[in-house]
């Protein structure tokens, strides 16, 4: 049970320690880490849905883990308007607590971690969850509050319109779902552009990845707890109430208790909002994430 999941965490501080080292070293740009994360945002991400989506097959009882997704995401805005007038924060650290809290690792993480804690038959509706939910909100919603970040006037319908016509996962999603012929040859070239994702962002992080927790730290803290505690226990209670059978409630709350995405983070780094906040909950995310995933695990048990 607990070698996928030590397979994946190693993956993922190796990578951490890589760009973490790299950024020390002086050996690098300045710029390399907004390169690497561009690079994933235009090319990794859309990649990796042109490749999955078109394979998903929704069934009735499967709604469930497309509706959860989303009930959470509003969930955590109304958590982070709220938190954002109880702190006072701006703008900026209200929409960095909602892209924390909103988008978790779903994929890299989540997948490993159900097939270990739940099996192997959780695997194919965490991906589920992951596509129609967080890799569809990332595509949809985290343009249109990143458009509104920033100074100078509140951008206008149209330009967030463009934005978000123009974001390449998208163009990408778009596409994935439109009734056309997906050739198997380009699958290689999918599977090739998408697998670098994962080591591209981590590095990414790794380079903007500080050992003592960002400032401001309330905001820092805040953020886990709603990722990790609250809007798990969010996800446990609607599953509950929408009588959702066993396995599809199980991994629902589990891929809901995942810690922050890590593509999320590289938007927003890319995107230069709340860069230390960002690394840092991805970061001390899959640290802590390490106790509670397979503490919720045991609770949905």
């Amino acid at each position: 049970m607990a070698s996928p999941i030590l397979s994946a965490l190693f993956i993922v501080f190796a990578l951490l320690l890589a760009g973490y080292l790299l950024q020390r070293s002086r050996r690098i740009p300045d710029n390399a880490a907004d390169v690497l994360n561009r690079f994933v945002i235009d090319l990794c991400v859309p990649a990796t849905i042109l490749r999955v989506v078109p394979k998903l097959t929704l069934g009735a009882g499967l709604v469930v883990l497309v509706v959860v997704p989303w009930a959470i995401a509003g969930l955590a805005y109304l958590l982070t308007f709220t938190a954002g007038r109880v702190f006072k924060l701006d703008r900026t650290h209200r929409v960095a607590l909602f892209l924390a809290t909103a988008l978790g690792n779903t994929s890299f993480l989540g997948f490993p971690l159900c097939s270990a804690l739940l099996g192997e038959r959780s695997v194919p509706l965490a991906a589920v969850y992951d596509q129609l939910g967080s890799f569809l909100l990332l595509s949809t919603l985290a343009p249109v509050v990143l458009a509104g970040v920033g100074g100078g006037p509140p951008p206008r319908p149209r330009e967030i319109v463009r934005r978000v016509l123009t974001f390449p996962p998208f163009i990408a999603l778009v596409v994935a779902l439109l009734p056309l012929p997906h050739p198997a040859v380009l699958e290689p070239l999918y599977a090739s552009a998408g697998s670098a994702l994962v080591p591209l962002a981590m590095v990414a992080v790794g380079m903007k990845l500080r050992l003592t927790p960002p400032r401001p730290l309330s905001v820092f803290a805040l953020g886990l707890a709603l990722k990790l505690l609250v809007l798990p226990c969010a996800a446990w209670a609607l599953v509950r109430a929408l009588g959702a059978p066993p396995l599809i409630a199980k991994v629902a709350v589990l891929e809901t208790a995942m810690p922050m995405m890590m593509t999320a983070g590289a938007l927003m780094m890319a995107y230069d909002i709340a860069t230390e906040l960002a690394a840092a909950w991805v970061g001390w995310g899959l640290v802590i994430s390490l106790a509670t995933v397979p503490a919720w695990a045991f609770v949905v048990r």
